[in-house]
Parts: structure tokens; sequence; C-alpha cells
């Protein structure tokens, strides 16, 4: 691939700034364990300039009500996007370890074609409207129900889809009429830095309106969950980290948007070829090496079938190819840090030492000496109470248990604190739908049926996180309702 030339300056209130104290942190491949780059090490002091610039962007100026300049800027910015399009996927390649083939879809190019979305939104949708009248006290009174922009967003993406959850936040937010401070992970700055630049060079967006503040502190990004000023704050990401962010906005009873973990299941049922439903299974949790919340990582198997669909599972997954992240035919590669492959790994243990049999992987592959890749791993005759069936692992992990019945199954997949994905295998439709609307999640797919797409709202129930993602529903999100009675 063609060398690129990434943004490493924050870009706080329209300009392209080193860190306040010039302060720098490295950005490493994990395929490599190479440092690649730098990027702007942001400061309290930086998210506070950030903090009163879209604070200011807000108040003082027709962002938030000037449809038809928000969607011209918008329109500026997916054109940029577009002509950036190799250079933001060498960037999530690099930084993130991506395959290169799954940014031909969701990493990359899916969410950058899908962004006249918003910008056709900012227009389109239907902001005031009447109501019907009332009577009050003899007199009828007119209504309008209005939506207006919350005000200022506070951002703070993950590292396993970066470009994707940074763009699924700056559009429809930007749409609505919001102002908006994103806070990238520290171990993609990159894929946030880089829009900074186009924002700056090719789009009319205002100062102030979009701020990116890339940090290795986390205690930066913690101060738009406390920050008054910052009417709203959304965050992508674990869910322990989405109970902190709550707790701190509460104490200015912010609005709060989150999207959390997953554990999600795959339910085989016994009326399906096995053949052609196990294989799936374990291809689903090899993509991006596990590293996606919606990712299904429990295999549910009928008891009377348990050891053929194991077998099936660990054929695939036994051959799923990985390692280097630029070779179009690796489904895998490496986790995003060493951090995260020994927090793997543990879980891996773990799993052992409750009686779980590891039937493939279990380890580091030999024969990859540079890289934090972990093996396609499967844990089979996992108990569905133990610690890797309940925690989101976030690695190539497949859990499989096997149940007694439909019921079992249905009481198995619903047995979690998470609740936001999944996915039913029958060779009934009919059935296999209504196993699905008795399973506790927000997104489902049957017999392979892909559910993903801009207008889809994503999100989930319990502590999967609050809110929607995407669609009308995340559109709406960004927006506040207002109701204007009048006399008539």
């Amino acid at each position: 691939m063609a060398s690129f030339d990434p943004e490493t300056r924050n870009l706080i209130d329209g300009k392209l700034v080193p860190a306040s104290n010039g302060a720098q942190f490295e950005n490493i491949n994990p395929a490599t364990e190479e440092v690649i780059g730098v990027a702007a090490d942001g400061t309290p002091d930086d998210m506070e300039v950030a903090i009163a610039a879209a604070r200011r962007a807000f108040d003082e100026t027709s962002w938030s009500t000037d449809h038809e300049f928000r969607k011209h800027c918008l329109e500026q910015l997916n054109a940029a996007l577009d002509e950036a399009r190799e250079d933001l996927r060498q960037i999530v390649v690099a930084e993130a370890g991506s395959p290169i083939m799954i940014t031909y879809q969701v990493q990359v190019d899916s969410y950058i074609d899908s962004m006249p979305y918003w910008s056709d939104l900012a227009t389109s949708y239907t902001y005031e409207s009447p109501m019907s009248d009332i009577e009050f006290m003899g007199n009828t009174q007119a209504r309008i129900i209005r939506r207006e922009a919350v005000g200022v967003v506070g951002a703070i993406t993950p590292w396993n889809f970066p470009l994707y959850l940074n763009l699924a936040k700056i559009g429809p937010a930007l749409a609505a009429g919001n102002t908006l401070i994103l806070k990238p992970a520290p171990d993609t700055p990159w894929s946030a830095t880089h829009l900074g630049k186009l924002v700056s060079e090719k789009t009319d967006i205002p100062a102030g309106v979009l701020n990116i503040v890339a940090s290795s502190d986390h205690g930066v990004g913690a101060m738009l969950s406390t920050d008054p000023r910052v009417d709203l704050v959304t965050f992508t990401g674990s869910t322990a980290t989405g109970r902190a962010v709550m707790q701190a906005a509460s104490a200015t009873v912010k609005k709060t948007f989150l999207e959390l973990g997953g554990k999600s299941a795959t339910i085989i049922l016994d009326d399906i070829d096995i053949d052609a439903a196990a294989p799936m299974a374990g291809i689903a949790v090899c993509t991006h090496a596990g590293q996606g919340c919606a990712i299904q990582t429990r295999t549910l198997l009928p008891r009377a079938r348990y050891e053929e669909g194991i077998e099936k599972i660990a054929a695939t997954m036994s051959s799923v190819n990985y390692g280097d992240p630029l070779d179009p035919s690796n489904l895998m590669g490496p986790v995003v840090s060493k951090k995260q492959q020994e927090r793997v790994l543990s879980y891996i243990e773990q799993g052992k030492q409750a009686g779980a049999r590891v039937v493939v992987g279990g380890g580091t592959p030999a024969h990859l000496e540079k890289g934090y890749f972990i093996e396609p791993t499967l844990l089979a005759d996992v108990d569905p109470d133990s610690v890797v069936a309940q925690e989101e692992i976030f690695g190539p992990v497949l859990c499989v248990i096997p149940y007694e019945d439909e019921a079992d199954a249905i009481r198995i997949a619903n047995n979690s604190m998470y609740g936001l994905s999944g996915a039913i295998w029958s060779g009934d439709t009919e059935r296999a739908l209504s196993v699905a609307r008795k399973i506790r999640t927000g997104t489902l797919s049957v017999n392979g049926a892909q559910w993903f797409d801009v207008d889809t709202p994503f999100g989930g129930y319990r502590q999967s996180g609050v809110g929607r993602e995407n669609g009308l529903a995340g559109f709406e999100e960004y927006l506040e309702t207002k109701v204007i009675a009048l006399p008539k």
C-alpha cells in the first residue's frame, strides 16, 4: 500500500493544534508492535478550550437553526471522506490492526458511503409540527411540537471500529444541529485526528462546531461527563466505563447515551443442518479477532447434537486465516494492544480452571513472532454461569454450551446482564422468529440475515446500553422535545 501522512494534531476551535504543553504519545501498530508515529497528547486545558468553543458555537451562531447550511457543510465532509478513503483505510489497518478485508465493509467503506443519510436528515427531518387542539377553561388551545438540538455533545469512542464509531456520532449530532467534542480512544487516535484535518481544510464547518481532542489521559475524556456546559454525553465502550460515565453525568443531570458491552448468543435449534449453521458461529467470533460488541461469543447447541456441532465449529475455527492485516485473505488480525492480549489470555485460563475444555487454540500462535495475536479459541463444556460465559472477553474466544430443549436455550441466552445482539438458526423460519421474539436483545439475525445498516437503530437491553445509535432513533437521541401552547 502507498504511504500516508496522518494528521496528528487536535482540532480545537477551528484550528489544528498540538497539545498546549507540546506533549505527544506514541501510536503502536498491534500487528508489528512497532511505533508508527505520534499524536498530540491533549491536556485538561485543551479540553477546557474545546468545551468553551463548542458552547460558544452553539449559543452564538446559527448552526443549530440553519438546516440548509448544516446540510451544505456535511455534504462537503462527505466529499472529503470519499476523497480520503484510502488514507483512512490505511490508518484503520495500521492503528487498529483491522484486517483490510473488513475495511471494505463496516470499518471504512460502508459508513463513509452512508454519511449522506445524515446530511439529508439535516433538512428533511420534520423539526416542528402541529398537534391536535385541546380545550382549556372554555378556550381552544393550539399546540406545536418542536424538536431542537440538545446543545453541546461530548462523545467518547473506542478503538475496535474507530472510524465508523467516530462518524456514527459526528454525523447525526452535527446534522441535528449540535456542536460536539470528540475524545477518541488513545489506541486509535489518527482515526479521529485525521477527520479534524478534513473538517479544517475541506469544509465550511464553523470554528467550535466540531472539536477533536486526542489524549492518552482518560481523565481528559471524563471532563465531558462532569462539565455543566456539556448537555449530552455519548459513550461507546465497556459497560464498566459506561457506568462511570453515567454516574459522573448524574451530578449535572445531563442526558447520557451509551452503547456498551455484549455477550451475544447464537442458538442453533435442533431442526437445522449443523453443517450449515455451526461453521458460521466459528467464523463470527474470529472476525476482527472477536473485537466487536455485537459479535456472538456464546453458541448454544442441542444436547443430542452437541459433539457433532463442536466438531463442525472446531473445523471452521482451525481453518481461519489470520495474521498480517494487510493480507486480504486474513479474516483476523491481532487484538489492539499487549494489555488486551493479556486480558483475553487470562479469561481463557479462567475458563479452563472452571472446567471448560479447550478444543481449538487457547494461546498465542507459535508462527507469529510479533504482534498481539491470539489463536482462535473454542471452549466447550462451558458452565452458563461461569465467568467466561457471563463477561465480555473481546477476543477470538467462543464458548459452547449445551441445552436440553427450546425453552432451556431461551433461558440460557437470556441469562446475561447484557442484551445487545444474537442469532437464531432453524430449518423453520417461523420457529426461529418465535424464538427471536423471546430473546431480550436489541438486534437478532435469523439464519444469517444481516440487520446492520445506517438506518438500523442499534443498541441493547439491560447493561448493554441506553438509547440507540443510527437510524431515525439515533438521530433523535441528539434532539430535545419542546411543546408550545397558543391561544386559538
